[in-house]
């Protein structure tokens, strides 16, 4: 049998210039239980459509079945406030604060320990008369006189005058 026809069709249908009448033509020709080896390897493009027709296709109810689905889950959104979304800021906020003082009343604790000590080998005496300075200031203060003011002894009457009330009760 010749099959020039074929081929032809074939070239043309490679090349895109085939009409539908044309493909039609090959299709059926594909459809055939007798094939040519030379075109067998062809046979399945042109049969797939045919193969696929005859597979199981989705329902025509299949779109209202997912929409069904899909519509029932319905997710509710908590609100979040705006304290909420920043409380990770303030968590880092407050331990940064944390650090920072630690690291600066570590930083003022060695600094004064190493003036101190610096001082003390400079003058030796300097060491012992220090702790004796606050001691003598307090000595002072309390051996000096004090002047009453005028509101302090109007004050004080006032205490003597309620306190005899008090007892003549």
């Amino acid at each position: 049998m010749d099959y020039k026809y074929i081929e032809q069709l074939m070239e043309r249908y490679f090349n895109c210039e085939t009409s539908l009448q044309e493909e039609q033509i090959l299709r059926s020709f594909f459809q055939q239980e007798e094939i040519p080896a030379e075109l067998l390897p062809y046979r399945d493009l042109f049969r797939y459509e045919e193969e696929e027709a005859m597979e199981e296709k989705l329902g025509d109810d299949f779109d209202a079945r997912i929409l069904s689905i899909v519509e029932h889950q319905v997710v509710k959104a908590k609100p979040i406030s705006l304290r909420k979304r920043l409380y990770p800021f303030f968590k880092a906020a407050a331990a940064i604060a944390i650090v920072l003082t630690v690291g600066n009343a570590a930083q003022h604790s060695f600094s004064d320990e190493d003036n101190n000590f610096q001082q003390s080998e400079a003058q030796p005496g300097m060491s012992y008369q220090q702790p004796t300075s606050p001691l003598e200031m307090t000595a002072e203060e309390v051996s000096t006189p004090t002047t009453k003011t005028k509101v302090e002894e109007n004050s004080i009457d006032t205490l003597a005058v309620l306190s005899n009330r008090d007892t003549g009760l």
